[in-house]
C-alpha cells in the first residue's frame, strides 16, 4: 500500500478514535446521547443512542431528499462504520461534528486527523525504566492482569508555573477472568488521586516500590470477564515546591514499560504564564537524557498536543521552558 494511502487510513483511525472519546467524555456531548439511550453499558457508546441524535438533527436541518423522514435504524450502520474505524467517510463526520456542536478546537482536530496532517505515529524505545526496577515491579505487582486500550491525559499548568493537576481517561481491557482492581504507580510529588467513572474506590494501601516510587490499587466498579473492556477517569494532583529551575517540574510524562495503544497527551499552560518554549520528547529511561526532541506550538487553548497509536518501552511526553525573571 503507497505510504500516503497508509497515512490517510492511519490518521481517518486516529479521528475515529478521538470521536469515540469526545462521546465517552462526561459532559455535554455524552449526555446528548445518554438521553436516548435505553440500556447503558458503561464505557461503550450507544451507537443507537448516536444515531437518534443524528436522525433528529437531519430532521430540523435536512441535507437533501429523505432526510427529514430518515430513522435511527437506517443510520446505525453508519454510526457504527464511523466509530469502530471501518469506515469514517467525509460527510459522516461532518455529520457527527454538526450533530453533537463539537468546539471549533475539537472539529478542527478531527478534521487534521482525518486528512492525516496530525502527527500520527508509534514510538518504541529499547526501556522505560532500568532492567532491576522493572523486575522490582513485576515481583510486587505480580502477572499483569489488563492491557491499556487507550489513554488520554489533560494536564493543567498554574499561573504558578506548577504543575497544578491531570485529568486522566483510560480504557483498559481485561486479560484475565474476574479483574476487579489495576495498579497505580506514581512518586512522591502525587498529592491526590480521585476515582470518577468506572472507579469505585482506593484500597487505601500505599507501598513503596523503590526510591521515590509508590503504587495503590485502583478498585474498579465492576469485576471484568476476561476480555471485557472498562473506561476509567480519575483525577490527580500535584505538590510541588514551586522550583522553576527544577527539570522535574517542567516536564509531564509517560513512562511505559510495555506497550500502550492510542496514546492522546495535552498539557494546558494558565494564559497568565505562557512557556517561552515546549517541546515534545523521547527519553532514555525515566532517568535518561532526551534522545529527540521536536518544537510545539500551543494552541489557541494555550496547549500542547500529541497523539500516538502506541507507545512501547519507552518514555515519552512534553517539556517546556520558562522566561527568566
Amino acid at each position: 500500500m503507497p505510504r500516503a494511502d497508509v497515512t490517510r487510513q492511519d490518521g481517518r483511525r486516529a479521528a475515529s478514535d478521538y470521536l469515540q472519546q469526545l462521546l465517552l467524555t462526561p459532559g455535554s456531548y455524552r449526555q446528548t446521547w445518554e438521553q436516548y439511550a435505553s440500556r447503558e453499558r458503561r464505557g461503550t457508546v450507544n451507537q443507537l443512542a448516536v444515531a437518534e441524535v443524528i436522525a433528529r438533527h437531519l430532521w430540523l436541518t435536512p441535507r437533501g431528499p429523505g432526510d427529514a423522514e430518515i430513522t435511527p435504524h437506517q443510520l446505525k450502520d453508519t454510526v457504527s462504520r464511523a466509530l469502530t474505524g471501518r469506515l469514517l467517510s467525509k460527510s459522516a463526520l461532518a455529520l457527527f461534528i454538526s450533530a453533537f456542536g463539537f468546539s471549533e478546537h475539537e472539529a478542527a482536530r478531527l478534521w487534521r486527523l482525518w486528512n492525516g496532517a496530525a502527527p500520527i505515529s508509534m514510538m518504541s524505545g529499547t526501556h522505560a525504566v532500568s532492567l532491576r526496577a522493572e523486575q522490582d515491579v513485576d515481583r510486587a505487582l505480580g502477572p499483569r492482569q489488563h492491557h491499556t486500550l487507550s489513554l488520554h491525559d489533560h494536564v493543567y499548568i498554574g499561573a504558578d508555573r506548577r504543575i497544578d493537576r491531570a485529568r486522566t481517561m483510560q480504557v483498559i481491557e481485561s486479560t484475565a477472568q474476574g479483574l476487579d482492581r489495576i495498579p497505580f504507580l506514581c512518586d512522591s510529588n502525587v498529592l491526590t488521586l480521585e476515582v470518577g467513572q468506572g472507579g469505585k474506590e482506593l484500597t487505601g494501601d500505599v507501598h513503596q516500590l523503590g526510591d521515590g516510587v509508590f503504587y495503590t490499587e485502583i478498585l474498579l466498579a465492576r469485576s471484568l470477564d476476561l476480555g471485557e473492556t472498562l473506561t476509567l477517569e480519575y483525577w490527580v494532583t500535584y505538590r510541588y515546591p514551586g522550583d522553576p529551575s527544577n527539570a522535574a517540574e517542567r516536564r509531564f510524562r509517560r513512562a511505559v514499560m510495555r506497550h500502550v495503544e492510542n496514546v492522546d497527551m495535552r498539557v494546558e499552560f494558565h494564559p497568565d504564564m505562557l512557556p517561552s518554549e515546549v517541546w515534545w520528547a523521547q527519553w532514555d529511561g525515566v532517568d535518561g537524557d532526551v534522545v529527540e526532541r521536536e518544537a510545539v506550538t500551543l494552541d489557541r487553548q494555550f496547549s500542547a498536543h500529541r497523539y500516538l497509536r502506541s507507545l512501547e518501552k519507552t518514555v515519552a511526553g512534553f517539556y517546556w521552558r520558562w522566561n527568566s525573571g
